[in-house]
């Protein structure tokens, strides 16, 4: 048989399939790329609404730490595709990239189509084949894969099988987290899948949620437990969300599910020293209202000093009784209680899914011969960063190769 006859089956057309799709062309297999939805790509062009963030440009070993305990799985996959490697792909589909002030890496066209389109075209070149309104829905009695089309169900018999359908987050853009069902019915292991960099649920006063919805809490310091973040959180109708938060996402969403609440603590001003911050907090506040004279004498924006409030009613007392020493304790100790977790539909990524244990060291499945998973399906979760699409990208690059060996060609 020659190595054109070998067919490989790529289930899902985001980046972790398209990119073992684009490793197994590569190799010598006929590659076909199924997916539920009409066109490829749909989360990953979502990811790029607001700048494609593909990569960090952190040290290799800083970056892995972000995989917390699934490093030790993610490891070879990401060391053999790293960072670098994604920019050079990147750039090798008249898509360049740059290092932003925070270290995240960007297309320098900031946005997800260019690089899509340019990636479809290379992949026909190729001949890569796709279908699409194809949704999986496991296997016949004879072992193909079968498919709900727009024609009724159809059967396809392949040499190897990449499965790449993603998590559950974004369920109308295709990830919704159906092929669950389908593998626990196999006896794969597929841990509960949950939220993650999500949003939080508060229950702000009226006053409060009508006054800063969408407003930013900039430049602070979120803490729950030993975890601390700096960075930007947004004020939403029903809550909280950004950047920071997402970065503690799964230490809060545990906090919420083993205890039904959480607090997190927001430090306002974290760089002032606390003996200043009292000294000026005892300055005469004259005929100012005492909202402008926080503003004044700590620098706090009017959201800051929202929150305050709302902390200050909360215990029943008036914020302006407060001592300058437990004032400007309060200032870096924000109470923030947390009452739920948003909805996965709207969570960016998902924690949860196959587990590591139902895995080979080539990513495939133990008990499914010829049948490898890749992307947001497996057991891991990662902060935003660039870290979601790195680990994508490297396991279906992995997976890909691991397809190629199994069908002989490699």
């Amino acid at each position: 048989m020659s190595a054109s006859q070998h067919t490989v089956a790529v289930i899902g057309a985001g980046p972790a399939g398209l990119m073992a799709a684009e490793t197994l062309a590569a190799g010598g297999a006929q590659v076909t790329v199924y997916d539920a939805m009409p066109s490829a790509g749909r989360k990953f062009l979502m990811a790029g609404r607001g700048g494609l963030n593909l990569t960090h440009s952190e040290p290799l070993p800083d970056f892995l730490g972000r995989y917390r305990e699934a490093m030790p799985h993610l490891k070879a996959a990401v060391e053999a595709f790293p960072p670098d490697s994604l920019r050079a792909w990147s750039e090798a589909l008249g898509q360049p990239t740059f290092v932003g002030t925070s270290g995240r890496v960007f297309p320098k066209a900031f946005k997800a189509s260019p690089l899509l389109r340019a990636w479809l075209r290379r992949l026909d070149a190729a001949g890569v084949a796709f279908a699409f309104r194809h949704r999986w829905i496991g296997w016949d009695a004879h072992g193909g894969l079968l498919f709900e089309t727009p024609d009724g169900p159809r059967a396809v018999n392949a040499d190897a099988a990449v499965l790449a359908l993603g998590g559950a987050s974004w369920p109308r853009l295709g990830s919704d987290g159906a092929w669950a069902e389908i593998l626990t019915a196999k006896g794969i292991a597929v841990a509960p899948m949950k939220p993650a960099n999500s949003g939080f649920t508060v229950a702000w006063s009226n006053i409060f949620r009508d006054r800063f919805e969408g407003q930013p809490l900039k430049g602070v310091a979120l803490t729950i437990g030993p975890h601390t973040v700096r960075g930007e959180a947004i004020v939403t109708r029903t809550g909280i969300e950004g950047g920071a938060i997402y970065a503690l996402s799964a230490e809060l969403r545990e906090a919420v599910l083993a205890k039904g609440t959480a607090t997190l603590s927001v430090a306002l001003r974290p760089d002032a020293a606390r003996d200043e911050l009292i000294a000026r907090l005892s300055a005469p506040k004259g005929k100012q209202s005492f909202s402008n004279f926080l503003r004044k004498a700590a620098q706090l924006s009017p959201v800051g000093i929202g929150l305050l409030q709302e902390a200050a009613a909360a215990s029943g007392r008036s914020l302006a009784t407060l001592p300058p020493a437990e004032l400007a304790r309060l200032i870096n100790a924000v109470p923030i209680e947390i009452s739920g977790v948003a909805p996965i539909a709207r969570a960016i990524s998902t924690a949860g899914g196959i587990a590591f244990s139902e895995l080979d060291a080539h990513f495939m499945l133990r008990k499914l011969p010829g049948v490898f998973a890749a992307g947001e399906m497996l057991d891991w979760e990662a902060p935003t960063g660039g870290y979601l699409l790195q680990a994508s990208f490297a396991t279906g690059a992995a997976a890909g190769k691991s397809a190629l060996r199994h069908v002989g060609i490699a």
